[in-house]
């Protein structure tokens, strides 16, 4: 909330408005006085990297009456304010909107009881409003992900990894309880990124019954070698009779039935605290700014709307009819958001298993990513599922030249909260070894090829599809996922390990600031990884309000790097005591490290002095984020479905055959959807001479992260949301069986 606050603050005073700070929410405009304050570009400093929100928050009964309606109307007249940004879940948003239909007639009334004369009531006689929804459930119609959501995974994410070490250790059975309300999405995406064995939410109540199926899948996960189940029961979880599923219950079923060592957790209020993620500070941020955006786009006829999140896009939504929705959906006990559907529909994919039909073979290639065996996990299992044979090639194709192909998948379980490639990565391109690898395809009968890597795995599924007239052996359905943490692949918005890079970044960017707070006056220049490509230093300091964040794509010279000094120099005279400078790796030969740091210095000095870090690797290890877990296992997920689809359009006559350009494919994000691309196709889109896209969407973020940082630039607006209204396709009867 924090960072979506500082976002309208900062925006709002780049386009001229006066911002004012509500402390302590509805309750602070009921009673006025000190709750009211303007804000300053100062009073957001250093807000990023704190949960909660630093202005405040608390249930009013009092402007659920008339009587505080009308109070706290007075009070924003009397500020001149006609133009209010809600952060807050659908009470809050149905609340905002309730006043702004009022408005007119508690006007009327202040000036009849004199508190307000006519001429006031003239000038103020619109209120505007835009909702941000701030939740950690992700219960809200219209929106993808909602503030908080991301965050608060983390935290149960974190819990889950270091219980595992304990069950593993005393092959014990956890049940695990969040937070989530009548909402299962924290329960389900947490099962899909810990690989839990079941989980138990309040949309889909499982099927009479359920507790035999349940401790039969138990059973089966410790008969295979398996050490330790997961368990994690939604907060609102309840049976098919409405009855609630408690963990208390599920724990002693477990005991009762089959004996296991059994211990409950109940994580309670630690999901809401703690430090926001790398991705709930940068959607927060683009909301902000957006909501600003949309403030002053809004007329007297403009209906009040909710900004959200659709895919990677904004777009904004009539707050209404979301509400209404909600509370539909509340009513009836079902899902909330497309994001919700389609983890769910992963989710079942994971869960069963049909006879073998063809061979499929999984690689990784590249630089390892955090994500990268999540993605690997999902597709054996959803393959499996599927009625493939499933082959895993160690070392890339390195290894599979070497013939390093086994079937080894007779469990993955515990690969998705695992760092790096457990499948071993190189960076060898196929195109030395086409022969031994047409050979080796001949031996294992590979009918399938799913690649899982960055752009040298792009590079390798081209040469694969142009090696296709020598070699008839790659004319089966070849697709690839992009995971990198440098995000530098073309056809997708976002790469598996690009996130839990970016939380490696913050999260040293929020130690190193607060390394800081003791000194007075100090810039901080931080070398990032990436290539040539400028994302992680972009989003990065968007994520940790770094100052300025020099890369590739957006040449500067030394007039530039003064300006920038110069700035940071007029910023330390007045409150702000720290700065932050990001630099990508290979921004400029010239222009390096050292000598950006040792130009700061040098031309800081009198002013704030100055040090320097180099992240380096460490930006590629670690446990994967929450985010790269879930994206990677959906995506993979939904790569194993289409490679099952092109195999049975290209059999016949008892062999697979395909040579069209569809059946060589990247499937990454774009916009709003996941997409199959020819890679044929993306070759125009391609620099290969330094291994970036032509057009990359995160540029446009680089105009925000400068007026976040007091810099007078132009912010292009064309990419801005615009009003849509909800489309919803009610889930299919077929798709509310038991889990």
């Amino acid at each position: 909330m924090n960072a979506a606050v500082r976002a309208v603050v900062r925006m709002g005073i780049y386009v001229g408005a006066k911002v004012y700070f509500i402390h302590e929410g509805y309750q602070g405009m009921v009673d006025g006085g000190d709750n009211i304050k303007e804000a300053t570009w100062e009073s957001v400093s250093s807000m990023l990297q704190v949960g909660g929100t630093v202005i405040g928050s608390a249930r009013c009964k009092e402007f659920r009456a008339h009587e505080g309606r009308l109070k706290a109307a007075h009070n924003l007249v009397q500020r001149g304010i006609t133009n209010l940004c809600v952060i807050g879940g659908d009470g809050s948003l149905t609340g905002a909107n309730l006043f702004r239909e009022e408005w007119s007639g508690l006007l009327a009334e202040l000036v009849q009881q004199g508190l307000i004369d006519e001429e006031a009531s003239q000038k103020y006689s619109a209120l505007h409003i835009v909702g941000m929804v701030g939740s950690i459930d992700n219960d809200f119609c219209g929106t993808d992900m909602t503030i908080g959501t991301d965050s608060a995974l983390h935290r149960i994410i974190e819990v889950v990894d270091a219980i595992m070490t304990t069950a593993q250790s005393h092959q014990r059975t956890f049940v695990l309880e969040v937070m989530g309300r009548h909402c299962g999405y924290l329960a389900l995406v947490s099962a899909l990124a810990c690989g839990a064995d079941w989980v138990l939410i309040p949309e889909m109540p499982p099927e009479d019954g359920w507790e035999e199926k349940m401790c039969q899948k138990l059973s089966a996960t410790r008969s295979r070698g398996s050490r330790l189940n997961i368990i994690i029961v939604a907060e609102g979880a309840t049976d098919r009779h409405g009855k609630a599923i408690t963990s208390s219950i599920v724990k002693d079923l477990v005991v009762s039935r089959l004996g296991f060592d059994t211990r409950v957790t109940i994580l309670g209020h630690v999901q809401r605290g703690g430090t926001p993620s790398a991705f709930d500070r940068i959607l927060a941020s683009r909301m902000g700014v957006e909501a600003v955006l949309a403030l002053l786009e809004t007329t007297a006829n403009t209906p009040a709307c909710v900004v959200s999140l659709c895919g990677n896009q904004s777009v904004r939504l009539p707050l209404m009819e979301c509400v209404q929705m909600v509370v539909a959906r509340r009513a009836h006990a079902v899902c909330f958001c497309r994001s919700f559907e389609n983890n769910l529909k992963t989710y079942k994919l994971l869960a069963h298993r049909k006879p073998d039909n063809f061979n499929v073979a999984v690689l990784n290639v590249g630089a390892p990513a955090a994500g990268m065996n999540a993605a690997v996990r999902s597709a054996v299992r959803v393959g499996i599922s599927e009625g493939h044979k499933m082959f895993a090639v160690s070392d890339g194709f390195e290894g599979f030249h070497k013939g390093q192909v086994e079937i080894k998948w007779a469990d993955v379980g515990g690969w998705t909260g695992q760092g790096g490639s457990l499948l071993g990565t190189k960076r060898t391109l196929p195109a030395k070894h086409m022969g031994k690898i047409a050979e080796q395809m001949r031996k294992y009968n590979i009918n399938a090829l799913l690649l899982v890597g960055g752009f040298e795995a792009l590079e390798c599924l081209q040469q694969l599809y142009d090696a296709r007239d020598k070699f008839e052996e790659f004319c089966v359905p070849m697709c690839m996922l992009p995971a990198t943490i440098s995000n530098n692949v073309p056809g997708t918005d976002l790469s598996i390990g690009a996130d839990t890079a970016l939380n490696a970044i913050v999260e040293t960017c929020d130690r190193i600031k607060q390394s800081a707070s003791g000194t007075k006056r100090r810039v901080f220049i931080i070398e990032t990884m990436g290539g040539y490509c400028g994302y992680l230093a972009s989003v990065g300091g968007l994520a940790a309000g770094a100052d300025a964040a020099y890369i590739y794509e957006e040449p500067f010279d030394i007039r530039d790097l003064q300006a920038n000094v110069e700035h940071l120099t007029q910023k330390m005279k007045t409150s702000i005591q720290r700065g932050l400078v990001l630099r990508n790796e290979n921004c400029n030969e010239n222009y390096t490290t050292d000598f950006i740091y040792q130009l700061y210095s040098e031309e800081g000095r009198g002013v704030f002095d100055c040090r320097k870090n180099v992240l380096g690797h460490m930006q590629q290890g670690g446990a994967p984020s929450p985010f790269d877990r879930n994206f990677g296992t959906k995506i993979a997920a939904k790569a194993m479905q289409w490679i099952s689809k092109k195999l049975a359009e290209t059999y016949r006559q008892g062999r697979v055959f395909a040579n069209t350009e569809d059946s060589a494919c990247l499937l990454g994000m774009r916009r709003r959807a996941l997409i199959f691309q020819p890679v044929v196709q993306l070759k125009a889109e391609t620099d290969f001479v330094h291994r970036i896209p032509k057009e990359q969407w995160w540029l446009k973020l680089r105009p925000l992260m400068k007026i976040l940082a007091k810099y007078r630039t132009s912010y292009d607006v064309s990419d801005s949301g615009q009003l849509e209204h909800v489309v919803h396709n009610r889930p299919k009867e077929s798709d509310a069986s038991a889990i």
